[in-house]
């Protein structure tokens, strides 16, 4: 009985020390786990980082080729295409468009979304500055260029990825009247705003100062086709 009894002293001592043993290695696995990911996640952020540096001294050397082509007596052109690709920051005679949502009391039964200003409101009023000859327009200093978009986000609204909320300020440069024209004919956008109190108020200026695009260009899919149109 002694021996049965020591037997079993021994085989539990045992068991603890393999338990331990058993734990201990489970412990320092996981651990060695963590850190490999850490070390992963680490090699991946320093992989991007180097691309978003590569990226930007390849855009610092198309500057710098711009510039220097500049001083080779091309910059009128350069300055030009610059221009025309909302690159730089322009002015010139046109008008500046204040909406503020409106102030009138809901009528009962009434949606009060109708009483604020929509990106679909803004959108109407682009579209007839962009139909009236507009040849430069920003919404809150925000440029527009052909990838633009303006959306709702809840009571406010995005451009270019920024979010504002009203009242919001519509740069446009053209021929002045022209412009104002294309937003106050009858039956036009500003009528159509006003019937639910949306203040619309144009001011045609002299110079009217609109900056460059700064969101960024998404060229995903596009490539240059030397056969033209055709496939």
């Amino acid at each position: 009985m002694i021996v049965v009894r020591h037997e079993r002293w021994a085989i539990a001592i045992v068991s603890c020390i393999l338990g331990f043993m058993v734990v201990t290695q489970y412990k320092m696995t996981q651990d060695n786990i963590e850190e490999n990911i850490r070390l992963q996640r680490a090699g991946d952020l320093a992989v991007q980082l180097r691309e978003a540096q590569s990226e930007r001294d390849a855009l610092l050397k198309q500057i710098e080729s711009l510039k220097k082509s500049g001083a080779n007596g091309d910059g009128k052109a350069d300055e030009q295409l610059m221009m025309k690709a909302a690159l730089t920051n322009v002015k010139g005679p046109g008008v500046s468009v204040l909406i503020e949502d409106s102030l009138k009391p809901v009528q009962s039964g009434e949606n009060p979304n109708l009483y604020v200003i929509h990106d679909e409101d803004i959108l109407r009023i682009v579209n007839e500055l962009r139909a009236g000859g507009a040849e430069a327009i920003a919404i809150n200093d925000q440029r527009l260029i052909g990838t633009s978009e303006i959306r709702c986000s809840g009571p406010t609204i995005t451009v270019n990825g920024k979010v504002f909320g009203a009242p919001f300020t519509v740069k446009a440069i053209g021929d002045p009247k022209t412009l104002n024209s294309a937003l106050t004919m009858r039956g036009g956008v500003v009528d159509s705003l006003k019937h639910w109190g949306i203040k619309v108020t144009i001011k045609q200026e002299e110079d009217v100062a609109i900056p460059a695009f700064t969101g960024t260009f998404r060229e995903e899919h596009m490539k240059p086709n030397e056969l033209g149109g055709k496939e």
